[in-house]
Protein backbone atom coordinates (compact mmCIF):
# COMPACT_ATOMS: atom_id res chain seq x y z
CA UNK A 1 0.00 0.00 0.00
CA UNK A 2 1.33 3.31 -1.07
CA UNK A 3 1.30 6.20 1.69
CA UNK A 4 1.26 9.70 1.12
CA UNK A 5 4.24 11.47 -0.66
CA UNK A 6 6.84 13.79 0.85
CA UNK A 7 7.37 17.24 -1.10
CA UNK A 8 7.95 17.07 -4.43
CA UNK A 9 10.20 15.83 -7.01
CA UNK A 10 12.47 18.76 -8.00
CA UNK A 11 12.16 20.15 -11.61
CA UNK A 12 15.35 20.63 -13.03
CA UNK A 13 16.49 23.29 -16.04
CA UNK A 14 19.10 21.44 -17.21
CA UNK A 15 20.34 17.80 -18.51
CA UNK A 16 20.30 15.55 -14.96
CA UNK A 17 23.35 13.18 -14.17
CA UNK A 18 23.66 10.32 -12.07
CA UNK A 19 25.60 9.70 -8.97
CA UNK A 20 28.36 8.10 -10.53
CA UNK A 21 28.91 11.00 -13.45
CA UNK A 22 28.36 13.21 -10.70
CA UNK A 23 30.79 11.84 -8.00
CA UNK A 24 33.82 10.83 -10.71
CA UNK A 25 33.53 14.29 -11.73
CA UNK A 26 33.82 15.77 -8.28
CA UNK A 27 36.44 13.34 -7.54
CA UNK A 28 34.09 11.67 -4.77
CA UNK A 29 34.59 8.37 -5.73
CA UNK A 30 37.07 5.49 -7.49
CA UNK A 31 35.37 2.48 -9.17
CA UNK A 32 38.42 1.33 -10.89
CA UNK A 33 40.78 1.13 -8.36
CA UNK A 34 38.87 -0.50 -5.56
CA UNK A 35 37.59 -3.13 -8.25
CA UNK A 36 41.79 -3.73 -8.74
CA UNK A 37 41.75 -4.20 -4.88
CA UNK A 38 39.27 -5.98 -3.84
CA UNK A 39 35.99 -6.70 -6.91
CA UNK A 40 33.42 -5.42 -8.28
CA UNK A 41 30.34 -3.55 -6.04
CA UNK A 42 33.20 -1.89 -3.76
CA UNK A 43 34.58 1.28 -3.73
CA UNK A 44 36.51 4.09 -2.60
CA UNK A 45 34.85 7.53 -1.13
CA UNK A 46 37.05 10.76 -1.43
CA UNK A 47 37.44 14.00 -0.69
CA UNK A 48 34.25 15.40 0.28
CA UNK A 49 32.42 12.34 -0.49
CA UNK A 50 34.47 11.32 3.01
CA UNK A 51 33.34 13.61 4.76
CA UNK A 52 29.59 13.70 3.45
CA UNK A 53 29.49 9.80 5.31
CA UNK A 54 30.82 11.09 8.64
CA UNK A 55 28.61 14.19 8.84
CA UNK A 56 25.45 11.83 7.94
CA UNK A 57 26.45 9.34 10.85
CA UNK A 58 27.17 11.66 13.22
CA UNK A 59 24.40 13.80 12.46
CA UNK A 60 21.79 11.44 12.51
CA UNK A 61 23.64 9.88 15.90
CA UNK A 62 23.21 13.29 17.50
CA UNK A 63 19.24 13.13 16.68
CA UNK A 64 18.82 10.00 18.00
CA UNK A 65 20.87 10.45 20.53
CA UNK A 66 18.39 13.44 21.69
CA UNK A 67 15.65 11.09 21.13
CA UNK A 68 16.25 8.67 24.04
CA UNK A 69 18.51 6.24 22.09
CA UNK A 70 21.82 4.10 23.57
CA UNK A 71 24.48 4.08 20.91
CA UNK A 72 26.21 0.58 20.26
CA UNK A 73 29.29 0.02 17.99
CA UNK A 74 29.04 -3.54 16.72
CA UNK A 75 31.50 -6.18 15.66
CA UNK A 76 31.53 -7.30 12.10
CA UNK A 77 31.99 -11.17 12.63
CA UNK A 78 29.25 -13.09 14.26
CA UNK A 79 28.46 -16.57 14.94
CA UNK A 80 26.69 -18.54 12.12
CA UNK A 81 24.22 -19.66 14.74
CA UNK A 82 23.30 -15.76 16.28
CA UNK A 83 22.77 -15.41 12.27
CA UNK A 84 20.57 -18.25 11.92
CA UNK A 85 18.35 -17.23 14.98
CA UNK A 86 17.79 -13.44 13.78
CA UNK A 87 16.04 -15.43 10.85
CA UNK A 88 19.01 -14.83 8.10
CA UNK A 89 20.19 -17.66 6.12
CA UNK A 90 24.11 -18.17 6.37
CA UNK A 91 24.56 -20.73 4.10
CA UNK A 92 23.30 -21.82 0.42
CA UNK A 93 23.73 -21.42 -3.04
CA UNK A 94 22.08 -17.74 -2.91
CA UNK A 95 22.48 -16.37 0.56
CA UNK A 96 23.35 -12.83 1.18
CA UNK A 97 25.58 -13.33 3.73
CA UNK A 98 29.09 -13.89 3.41
CA UNK A 99 30.87 -17.21 5.76
CA UNK A 100 34.44 -17.01 6.98
CA UNK A 101 35.78 -20.45 5.67
CA UNK A 102 36.83 -23.05 8.26
CA UNK A 103 35.21 -21.08 10.79
CA UNK A 104 31.37 -20.52 12.30
CA UNK A 105 31.93 -16.75 11.39
CA UNK A 106 29.85 -14.64 9.19
CA UNK A 107 30.56 -10.90 8.41
CA UNK A 108 27.40 -9.49 9.57
CA UNK A 109 24.83 -8.03 6.67
CA UNK A 110 23.31 -5.41 8.96
CA UNK A 111 23.70 -4.62 13.04
CA UNK A 112 20.31 -5.99 13.94
CA UNK A 113 22.46 -9.45 13.99
CA UNK A 114 24.87 -8.70 16.43
CA UNK A 115 22.75 -6.37 18.63
CA UNK A 116 20.22 -9.14 18.79
CA UNK A 117 22.92 -11.57 19.65
CA UNK A 118 23.85 -9.04 22.62
CA UNK A 119 20.93 -9.74 24.63
CA UNK A 120 20.90 -13.64 23.84
CA UNK A 121 19.70 -15.63 26.89
CA UNK A 122 18.64 -12.63 28.36
CA UNK A 123 15.68 -11.89 31.44
CA UNK A 124 15.30 -8.24 30.86
CA UNK A 125 13.04 -6.57 34.06
CA UNK A 126 10.13 -4.96 32.40
CA UNK A 127 11.68 -1.68 34.20
CA UNK A 128 14.38 -1.65 31.54
CA UNK A 129 11.67 -1.69 28.65
CA UNK A 130 11.68 -0.71 26.01
CA UNK A 131 15.20 -0.96 25.02
CA UNK A 132 15.73 2.20 22.07
CA UNK A 133 19.34 1.38 20.83
CA UNK A 134 21.19 3.34 17.54
CA UNK A 135 23.73 0.86 15.91
CA UNK A 136 27.02 1.79 13.88
CA UNK A 137 28.31 -0.80 11.99
CA UNK A 138 29.84 -2.02 8.42
CA UNK A 139 27.21 -4.24 6.87
CA UNK A 140 28.38 -7.09 3.90
CA UNK A 141 26.43 -8.75 1.58
CA UNK A 142 26.88 -10.88 -1.13
CA UNK A 143 24.04 -9.29 -3.65
CA UNK A 144 23.85 -12.98 -4.71
CA UNK A 145 21.80 -12.43 -7.99
CA UNK A 146 22.05 -8.57 -8.30
CA UNK A 147 23.26 -7.28 -11.95
CA UNK A 148 21.84 -4.60 -14.60
CA UNK A 149 21.66 -0.87 -14.44
CA UNK A 150 19.54 -0.85 -10.98
CA UNK A 151 23.29 -1.67 -9.38
CA UNK A 152 25.10 1.34 -10.76
CA UNK A 153 27.75 2.93 -8.73
CA UNK A 154 26.61 3.17 -5.08
CA UNK A 155 23.09 1.63 -5.12
CA UNK A 156 23.62 -1.92 -4.67
CA UNK A 157 27.76 -2.91 -3.29
CA UNK A 158 29.29 -5.50 -1.15
CA UNK A 159 30.34 -3.33 2.03
CA UNK A 160 29.22 -0.04 3.44
CA UNK A 161 28.18 2.30 6.76
CA UNK A 162 25.13 2.11 8.29
CA UNK A 163 23.33 3.42 11.50
CA UNK A 164 20.77 0.92 12.20
CA UNK A 165 17.74 1.43 15.16
CA UNK A 166 16.67 -1.99 17.32
CA UNK A 167 14.48 -2.05 19.91
CA UNK A 168 13.34 -4.80 22.30
CA UNK A 169 9.70 -3.79 24.26
CA UNK A 170 6.91 -5.50 25.80
CA UNK A 171 4.41 -7.46 23.08
CA UNK A 172 1.79 -4.27 24.18
CA UNK A 173 3.93 -2.02 22.96
CA UNK A 174 5.56 -2.87 20.17
CA UNK A 175 2.73 -1.64 17.29
CA UNK A 176 3.19 1.98 18.77
CA UNK A 177 6.87 1.56 18.81
CA UNK A 178 6.90 0.68 14.82
CA UNK A 179 4.58 3.79 14.16
CA UNK A 180 6.74 5.50 16.10
CA UNK A 181 10.82 4.29 14.22
CA UNK A 182 8.73 5.32 10.70
CA UNK A 183 8.21 8.43 12.08
CA UNK A 184 11.71 9.00 12.91
CA UNK A 185 12.89 7.57 9.61
CA UNK A 186 10.39 10.12 8.01
CA UNK A 187 11.64 13.36 10.06
CA UNK A 188 15.01 12.29 9.27
CA UNK A 189 14.77 12.18 5.45
CA UNK A 190 12.25 15.70 5.94
CA UNK A 191 15.37 17.30 7.24
CA UNK A 192 17.48 16.37 4.26
CA UNK A 193 15.25 17.83 2.30
CA UNK A 194 14.59 14.46 0.53
CA UNK A 195 11.42 13.41 -1.91
CA UNK A 196 10.30 10.06 -0.50
CA UNK A 197 7.04 7.92 -0.29
CA UNK A 198 7.02 5.62 1.99
CA UNK A 199 5.10 1.71 1.61
CA UNK A 200 2.71 -0.88 3.58
CA UNK A 201 4.75 -3.72 2.13
CA UNK A 202 2.39 -6.84 1.26
CA UNK A 203 2.92 -10.33 3.64
CA UNK A 204 4.46 -11.81 -0.04
CA UNK A 205 7.73 -9.01 0.21
CA UNK A 206 8.57 -9.43 3.98
CA UNK A 207 11.77 -11.88 4.97
CA UNK A 208 11.08 -14.47 7.94
CA UNK A 209 11.14 -12.29 10.63
CA UNK A 210 9.03 -9.66 9.83
CA UNK A 211 5.13 -9.59 10.86
CA UNK A 212 5.25 -6.07 9.54
CA UNK A 213 7.35 -3.81 7.47
CA UNK A 214 7.54 -0.02 5.80
CA UNK A 215 9.86 0.12 3.52
CA UNK A 216 10.97 4.16 2.59
CA UNK A 217 11.51 4.99 -1.30
CA UNK A 218 14.00 7.79 -2.11
CA UNK A 219 13.68 9.83 -5.43
CA UNK A 220 16.48 9.40 -7.29
CA UNK A 221 16.83 11.95 -10.54
CA UNK A 222 19.46 10.53 -11.68
CA UNK A 223 18.24 7.01 -11.94
CA UNK A 224 15.13 8.14 -12.92
CA UNK A 225 13.27 5.99 -10.05
CA UNK A 226 12.92 5.84 -6.53
CA UNK A 227 15.11 4.04 -4.27
CA UNK A 228 15.01 2.21 -1.14
CA UNK A 229 16.64 4.18 1.09
CA UNK A 230 15.41 2.09 4.51
CA UNK A 231 12.99 -0.43 6.27
CA UNK A 232 11.26 -0.43 9.25
CA UNK A 233 10.43 -3.81 11.11
CA UNK A 234 8.36 -5.50 14.04
CA UNK A 235 9.16 -9.06 14.33
CA UNK A 236 7.10 -9.48 17.45
CA UNK A 237 8.71 -12.68 19.01
CA UNK A 238 9.93 -14.49 15.98
CA UNK A 239 13.81 -13.34 17.14
CA UNK A 240 13.01 -13.05 20.89
CA UNK A 241 11.86 -17.42 20.79
CA UNK A 242 15.41 -18.20 19.13
CA UNK A 243 17.61 -15.69 20.88
CA UNK A 244 16.05 -16.46 23.96
CA UNK A 245 15.02 -12.69 25.65
CA UNK A 246 12.78 -12.34 28.15
CA UNK A 247 11.46 -10.46 30.29
CA UNK A 248 9.40 -10.42 34.01
CA UNK A 249 6.10 -8.40 34.30
CA UNK A 250 6.36 -6.75 37.34
CA UNK A 251 4.49 -7.90 40.49
CA UNK A 252 1.22 -6.30 41.04
CA UNK A 253 0.99 -4.85 44.38
CA UNK A 254 -1.18 -6.24 46.48
CA UNK A 255 -4.08 -3.81 47.84
CA UNK A 256 -3.51 -2.78 51.62
CA UNK A 257 -6.82 -4.49 52.31
CA UNK A 258 -5.87 -7.36 50.63
CA UNK A 259 -2.46 -7.43 52.99
CA UNK A 260 -2.70 -10.82 55.70
CA UNK A 261 -2.05 -10.17 59.38
CA UNK A 262 1.84 -9.05 59.84
CA UNK A 263 2.06 -13.00 61.69
CA UNK A 264 1.16 -14.74 58.65
CA UNK A 265 3.35 -15.72 56.14
CA UNK A 266 3.07 -14.44 52.53
CA UNK A 267 3.68 -16.98 49.76
CA UNK A 268 4.53 -15.07 46.76
CA UNK A 269 3.74 -15.86 43.33
CA UNK A 270 6.12 -13.97 40.45
CA UNK A 271 4.55 -13.70 37.27
CA UNK A 272 5.83 -16.20 34.42
CA UNK A 273 8.29 -14.86 32.27
CA UNK A 274 7.56 -13.43 28.65
CA UNK A 275 9.51 -12.69 25.09
CA UNK A 276 10.06 -9.78 24.12
CA UNK A 277 9.61 -8.43 20.78
CA UNK A 278 11.83 -6.99 18.34
CA UNK A 279 12.23 -4.22 16.02
CA UNK A 280 14.54 -2.61 14.00
CA UNK A 281 15.13 0.00 11.64
CA UNK A 282 17.53 2.27 8.97
CA UNK A 283 18.48 5.42 10.31
CA UNK A 284 20.82 5.95 7.75
CA UNK A 285 22.51 3.53 4.75
CA UNK A 286 25.59 6.12 3.94
CA UNK A 287 25.48 4.97 0.13
CA UNK A 288 21.92 5.66 -0.75
CA UNK A 289 21.86 8.65 1.19
CA UNK A 290 24.76 9.42 -0.57
CA UNK A 291 23.57 9.06 -4.17
CA UNK A 292 19.86 10.77 -3.03
CA UNK A 293 21.79 14.38 -2.04
CA UNK A 294 23.95 14.29 -4.91
CA UNK A 295 21.22 13.74 -7.62
CA UNK A 296 18.75 16.09 -6.49
CA UNK A 297 21.23 18.85 -5.24
CA UNK A 298 23.23 18.81 -8.21
CA UNK A 299 23.79 21.97 -9.77
CA UNK A 300 24.12 23.26 -13.63
CA UNK A 301 27.40 23.67 -13.67
CA UNK A 302 28.16 20.30 -12.30
CA UNK A 303 28.30 21.04 -7.88
CA UNK A 304 26.52 19.82 -5.38
CA UNK A 305 24.32 21.77 -2.39
CA UNK A 306 25.06 20.44 0.93
CA UNK A 307 21.93 19.94 2.80
CA UNK A 308 21.91 22.71 5.93
CA UNK A 309 21.67 20.04 8.30
CA UNK A 310 25.07 18.40 7.46
CA UNK A 311 27.04 21.55 6.97
CA UNK A 312 27.94 21.93 11.05
CA UNK A 313 29.48 18.23 10.49
CA UNK A 314 31.71 19.31 7.23
CA UNK A 315 33.24 22.21 8.80
CA UNK A 316 30.62 24.64 7.14
CA UNK A 317 30.65 23.35 3.90
CA UNK A 318 28.00 24.79 1.98
CA UNK A 319 29.01 23.56 -1.66
CA UNK A 320 30.68 20.35 -3.71
CA UNK A 321 32.41 22.49 -6.31
CA UNK A 322 34.20 20.88 -9.48
CA UNK A 323 38.03 20.62 -9.14
CA UNK A 324 40.08 23.04 -10.47
CA UNK A 325 41.75 21.35 -13.48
Amino acid sequence: MLLPFVKRQREFTFPVKDHVELGLALDLFDFEAASEVSGTKFYYLKNEAVLLELALINWTLSQLLSKGFVPLSTPDLVRSTVVEKCGFQPRGQNTQVYSVEGTDLCLAGTAEIPVGGMYMDSMLPEASLPLKLVAFSHCFRTEAGAAGAATRGLYRVHQFSKLEMFVISRPEDSDILHEELISIEEELYTSLGLHYKTLDMSSEDLGAPAYRKFDIEAWMPGLCRYGEISSASNCTDYQSRRLNIRYRPATPAVAAAQQPPKSKKVKTTLPPLQFVHTLNATACAVPRMIIAILENNQQEDGSVVIPDVLRPFMGGLGLIKPKSR
